[in-house]
């Protein structure tokens, strides 16, 4: 089945007997997922089975455009810079000022966090916001303590909406108990939950719709793309909107700058009526380490996103480059809730298809078909980008992000993180930790104490390294234990561009 299927990807000609042919390919090929679909729901009682229905549905529409698609979504002839007026500085939104009365703007908003993504790659179990980021917080602890102080400071009622998956849903609502005294009211909806699909069958390997044994690798929740679909599916849309609320901000639950920003809400809330802006996407400047990032467009006569997985082979060099395309998207981004709901119902939101294969740990090679929530951008009225300070991008996705938000580097107040004052320059370090790192138990037991970093530039971290406590590292510090040594930074050390190798011999970088 596997040939005529690669085959079917490689053909392009204008003969219509071929092209006769390859509908009925992919007929029979919708007709076949459709059948294991059913089959799946036979199989299983009680309401999970009203839940997967809805599911998938949305799985099928989005399997059908997959088999509908030809070559790659972009034709890069056509892409153009963004015009001026379409990215905004953040200075000349700030430059507005704020109302006299900012609860009034508040009153309107919702914070939303995308939590559905669990802490293996950092070698955690459970929900990722689950994991402690500083003074024994979570990135659920922050966010809540952020939007509390919100509420108290001006005596507001901003809620926190999660949205959760398959993966995190539990842990997350065992959690939450514990916020229940505190000054936020918090709402949880489930993403989808898809059948992963066989690469070369292009059918579910799922024997049921359970998450546990043979099963558990079968399914996948489709990328924040998903998160229109689902909230609006879930009755959450609809009863935020009847309860006054306008806007949703959303982000990643681990990006730790991902704060309300006063001003640019102010900024949406001020607005003409007829020339409401319905989505806002905060971007920053790229630098070398964000190469990868998705970057805004002009593309017939709209703002889009581009993500590096739609560029041609031939012009991911060009899409990389700092010069040509000078931002990024930080996914973070505020969206009309009015706007989402009459999108949904006019079936209207287009977003394109994020193909991510996979090996599993048996070998078998299985394809997920996802979204991103910024690529329907270009499905909203009058959508703008502001080019934010690069502090509202701090992700943690590494331990070596965990090190510098941990450190002394920046200063925490209600839950929000700023760079400290005394470091003399507002540019992140570079770090590097390596292997040995990589677990947050691992990285913990390596540290006595988290060094202060203040005045640090790079740090590169190689092999079997322990830091004791009350260590200074300043400016280039790149510290290579050879297999089989080790290095211990002794108390108190004090390391300015230096390099230490295995034998312990520390030298001027």
């Amino acid at each position: 089945m596997s040939l005529y299927i690669e085959g079917l990807g490689a053909v392009a000609t204008p003969c219509s007997r071929m092209a006769q042919f390859q509908e009925v390919m992919r007929q029979q090929l919708e007709a076949s997922m459709d059948k294991e679909l059913e089959k799946l729901l036979s199989v299983t009682e009680g309401a999970d089975v009203e839940v997967a229905r809805k599911d998938f549905e949305g799985f099928k529409k989005l399997f059908h455009r997959f088999l509908q698609a030809k070559g790659p979504s972009v034709d890069w002839a056509k892409i153009h810079r963004p015009p001026e007026d379409s990215i905004q500085p953040y200075e000349r939104i700030k430059a507005r000022g704020l109302p006299d009365n900012v609860s009034d703007c508040l009153d309107k908003l919702v914070v939303v966090k995308l939590n559905g993504g669990l802490g293996t790659s950092m070698g955690c179990k459970g929900p990722k916001s689950l994991i402690s980021v500083r003074n024994e917080n979570t990135f659920l602890d922050l966010t809540v303590q952020q939007i509390e102080h919100l509420n108290k400071t001006y005596n507001t009622d901003v809620p926190l909406v999660l949205m959760n998956s398959f993966n995190t849903d539990e842990d997350t609502k065992k959690i939450l108990q514990k916020y229940t005294h505190h000054r936020v009211k918090i709402h949880t909806f489930n993403q989808s939950r898809y059948p992963r699909i066989n690469k070369e069958s292009l059918l579910p390997m799922a024997t049921d719709l359970g998450t546990m044994g043979e099963n558990a690798d079968a399914w996948y929740p489709p990328g924040h793309g998903d998160i229109y679909p689902s909230f609006y599916n879930s009755g959450l849309l609809e009863q935020l909107i009847s309860e006054g609320k306008e806007y949703i901000f959303v982000s990643n639950i681990d990006n730790l700058g991902a704060t309300v920003d006063l001003y640019i809400l102010h900024f949406l809330m001020s607005q003409p009526n007829g020339k409401r802006c319905e989505f806002i996407m905060e971007v920053t400047d790229k630098t070398r380490a964000d190469v990868k990032g998705g970057t805004l467009i002009q593309y017939d006569g709209k703002l889009r996103l581009l993500e590096i997985a739609q560029v041609p082979k031939a012009h991911v060099d060009e899409f990389k480059s700092v010069t040509k395309f000078k931002i990024f998207n930080t996914n973070n981004l505020w969206i009309s809730l009015s706007a989402i709901k009459r999108l949904q119902e006019q079936s209207a939101m287009d977003m394109e298809i994020i193909v991510n294969p996979k090996t599993l740990d048996g070998g078998l090679n299985v394809v997920q078909l996802e979204t991103a929530v910024g690529a329907a951008i270009k499905s909203f009225d009058n959508a703008l980008g502001i080019n934010v300070p690069r502090s509202r991008f701090l992700p943690v996705k590494t331990t070596s992000d965990l090190l510098l938000v941990m450190s002394n580097l920046y200063s925490m107040d209600a839950g929000s993180l700023t760079m400290s004052e005394k470091r003399e320059f507002p540019t992140t370090p570079h770090v590097k930790l390596g292997s040995s790192f990589t677990k947050v138990q691992e990285y913990l037991s390596r540290f006595e104490s988290i060094p202060d970093m203040l005045e640090l530039d790079h740090l590169t971290v190689s092999g079997d390294v322990t830091f004791g406590k009350n260590v200074s590292l300043k400016g280039t510090v790149i510290i290579i234990a050879n297999h089989g040594d080790r290095i211990d930074i002794p108390a108190g050390a004090m390391l300015e561009n230096k390099i230490v190798s295995g034998n312990l011999r520390i030298l001027d970088h």
